[in-house]
């Protein structure tokens, strides 16, 4: 803690050092009246554009396009500026002016839709503002539009869109949701909620579900190693949350309800509203949800297949913006989140002959500092954040009075990044990124019943340096990060180096490599307790367990093309990673106390390679079609034994060779659409524990579909007012599993296949 401490201060001297600029630019600021005004149109229709967000390119300084589409700026500071038009759908577009004292003028915009949003700005490729079409690294975008289509009311829902993603449910009795990367388990992939990591192995066990679209502006994800930018668990790829920031007045509150085939409900209430003052100096965006779901027995036995759930969000993102040139950010989320499975769940946990029952508490918060001078020459930042849980839980078999558990886990992090653009280095443009981030995680976990006790101090202090060359045809990337973590005796050096060469403008070829780390740490994401045979099974780690390393390469090309209207993008990448002592899973036997115990162990080694695909086909206003698909193959060194029952086996577990997804809208009218949406996962191999069936054994899993369809309408009530209806089916085949095991003595983990069983689901959006 005292370190944390210290690293804190240093950020807040940082911060404050800086925060001390001359006032002489603001005071001319406000007296320049310096003026300008104008309209945005569409280049296809003519008509006006709503809501479009007009800044001063380097500056603080912007405002939002109204109703009608026309917006003004007051008393911007004399001299050359780039006014920046953007706005989701669009092509962005910049105007050069020049401000003069007392003078107003007019620039007026024409943006072109964009069916694909290929010129998205993204931060996770190089911690930096960057284009995602020209960015050295591949950044895939999850956002609105891809939110309201496939109906998904939580992260956890749609990130299954995506390519080389997968989301599973681990678990029929405590409902944990797994998402993996390029085949990897969710332990592989760092989570962060805008750019920071306080998701803790604790929190990611079941994070993905408790965040609601409504607070999320878009999901940033990049597959593979990339560790030389975020620190451990980068193995598989990062996942980047970007909150919501408020841009202008507004005010959304939306229902949907579910039902299944036995009658199951479940319930999503939403609320989103964002207040901006006048001058747009300052501004806050409030979240909040509501969650409440029926359990889902498939078989009728008794027993959960899919856990009860509810859970509240509620939290806010503000702004200050302390001059033109800088700004404060803060964020703060507070979840209730309670969930149980098993039988008898009207009784006490108890009284059940299996319970998993979980209820946390979570608050975090992060406040963030950034800074970036007239000349757009030099970026700071400097950020703080925490996260801390309290959950109480019951993991007990046969009516255990003792199996009620106590955890306690606080996650802080604080960081600061400078960059530095030159006109010139070496032989092109570039940009340098030196950074520091310090992560300090304290678990205290508490089981009676198991006579586990887990006190663990977890901190980590790294620094980075990478440097960016970029022109309109290259961009070159190298860069490391140093790592030192108190559970592993070295200092951990984890390099990287990534290369796109576009040859013409509609052309991208990327190459990268950038190597990764796991720490051995105590309590691990998985380290929970399942019920197999009518008695509880633990995950413990072996004295000698070792860290795992990781060394991804890959290599992509992308191509644009515009057949008039209708626009196209083609992604093809290879991806090859190695894993040296691989964590893995063995069964060695009992405890003492008669419960079954899991070794987490160092394999010899494994590899992953694969190929990935993605098309994208839209015409703006009419449709648009995306699809991808991933071919893989996830091998151990050699075979691995996971029980004395079954033979040993080269592949690797809950990792399909073949899955693929597929999104697709058409807009009837302006008004009306519709949508198709579903997953396909391939024949995986998993682990079945013995308990209903006699001996331990692997299972090759069927492949399924997993459909849905969405209709929507949304009425104009008035120019400002909308209010949205939507209907459709989820899992509209039922293609859920069809051998789920029976009875006390079932098998919890051996679960796959789709999220939900056929689901029919109605909903009402009302935006202001």
């Amino acid at each position: 803690m005292k370190r944390f401490l210290f690293c804190v201060a240093i950020v807040l001297l940082s911060a404050t050092s800086l925060l001390a600029e001359p006032t002489y630019p603001e005071v001319q600021r406000r007296l320049s009246d310096a003026n300008v005004f104008g309209h945005i149109l569409d280049a296809t229709t003519g008509e006006h554009i709503p809501y479009v967000t007009i800044s001063v390119k380097g500056t603080t300084i912007g405002t939002v396009a109204d109703a009608t589409g026309h917006y003004h700026i007051k008393n911007i500071p004399v001299g050359e500026h780039t006014l920046v038009a953007e706005v989701m759908g669009y092509t962005s577009v910049e105007h050069h002016i020049v401000a003069e004292r007392g003078k107003s003028i007019e620039v007026n915009f024409i943006l072109s839709e964009e069916a694909l949003d290929m010129d998205m700005v993204v931060v996770s490729a190089t911690r930096n503002q960057t284009n995602k079409k020209h960015s050295a690294t591949i950044v895939n975008v999850a956002a609105g539009k891809l939110f309201e289509n496939t109906a998904s009311t939580n992260l956890a829902e749609t990130m299954r869109f995506q390519p080389g993603l997968r989301v599973e449910n681990t678990c029929g009795n405590c409902g944990a949701v797994q998402l993996r990367i390029n085949g990897l388990e969710g332990q592989y992939s760092q989570i962060l909620l805008d750019s920071n990591p306080v998701f803790s192995s604790l929190s990611g066990v079941y994070g993905m579900e408790l965040l609601p679209v409504s607070m999320i502006e878009r999901v940033e994800v990049i597959r593979g190693g990339g560790s030389a930018l975020f620190g451990s668990n980068a193995i598989g790829g990062v996942v980047n949350i970007i909150t919501k920031e408020p841009l202008r007045n507004s005010l959304n509150v939306s229902h949907t309800s579910n039902i299944n085939d036995k009658a199951d409900w479940e319930h999503n209430t939403s609320l989103g509203g964002s207040f901006v003052s006048s001058d747009n100096r300052a501004g806050v965006y409030i979240f909040a949800m509501a969650k409440d779901r029926d359990a889902y027995d498939r078989n009728d036995d008794g027993f959960t297949d899919i856990t009860h759930v509810k859970s509240e969000t509620v939290g806010f993102r503000g702004y200050y913006k302390l001059s033109a040139h800088s700004k404060l950010t803060a964020e703060y989320h507070h979840i209730s989140d309670f969930r149980r499975g098993g039988d008898n769940l009207t009784l006490p946990p108890h009284e059940a002959e299996i319970a998993e029952q979980v209820k946390h508490n979570i608050n975090g918060g992060s406040l963030r500092y950034d800074y970036f001078s007239p000349n757009s020459r030099h970026f700071f930042n400097a950020h703080v954040s925490a996260q801390g849980i309290n959950r109480d839980s019951y993991y007990g078999t046969g009516k255990d009075p003792n199996a009620y558990g106590l955890t306690k886990d606080l996650t802080l992090v604080a960081g600061a990044q400078y960059s530095y653009v030159f006109e010139k280095c070496l032989f092109m443009p570039a940009q340098l990124t030196v950074g520091f981030e310090y992560t300090h995680n304290d678990l205290d976990d508490h089981s009676l019943s198991f006579d586990r006790s887990i006190k663990q101090e977890v901190h980590t202090g790294g620094v980075f340096i990478q440097n960016e060359w970029r022109n309109e045809k290259v961009n070159f990337v190298i860069g490391g990060r140093l790592d030192k973590h108190n559970m592993m005796d070295d200092v951990i050096f984890s390099p990287r180096a990534n290369l796109r060469y576009s040859p013409v403008e509609e052309v991208g070829i990327r190459l990268s490599y950038s190597s990764g780390y796991r720490a051995p740490q105590a309590f691990d994401e998985d380290l929970h307790i399942d019920a197999v045979n009518n008695q509880s099974s633990m995950v413990v780690l072996s004295p000698d367990l070792k860290p795992e390393y990781s060394h991804s390469f890959s290599g992509s090309v992308d191509l644009y093309h515009n057949f008039g209207r209708l626009q196209g993008n083609l992604l093809i990448e290879g991806f090859y990673t190695i894993l040296d002592d691989v964590f893995a899973l063995a069964k060695i036997g009992e405890n003492e106390a008669g419960y079954i115990l899991q070794e987490r162990y160092n394999a010899s080694g494994a590899k992953v390679k694969g190929i990935t695909t993605e098309l994208m086909l839209g015409i703006p206003e009419k449709f648009d079609v995306q699809l991808g698909y991933t071919y893989q193959r996830s091998r151990y060194d050699e075979p691995e034994e996971w029980s004395d029952n079954v033979e040993p086996q080269r592949r690797m577990f809950r990792t399909p060779d073949h899955y693929a997804y597929i999104t697709a809208t058409g807009y009837i009218t302006k008004q009306f659409k519709a949508s198709v949406f579903g997953n396909y996962t391939g024949e995986m191999l998993v682990t079945h524990n013995a308990g209903w069936i006699d001996a331990d054994r692997n299972e090759l899993t069927p492949s399924f579909w997993d459909m849905g369809c969405r209709l929507s309408y949304n009425f104009h009530l008035t120019s400002t007012i909308d209010l949205e209806v939507e209907a459709g089916v989820k899992n509209i085949f039922d293609d859920f599993q069809d051998d789920i095991d029976i009875g006390a003595n079932r098998d919890s983990v051996y679960t796959y296949g789709p999220l939900s069983p056929r689901t029919y689901f109605v909903g009402v959006k009302f935006k202001l």
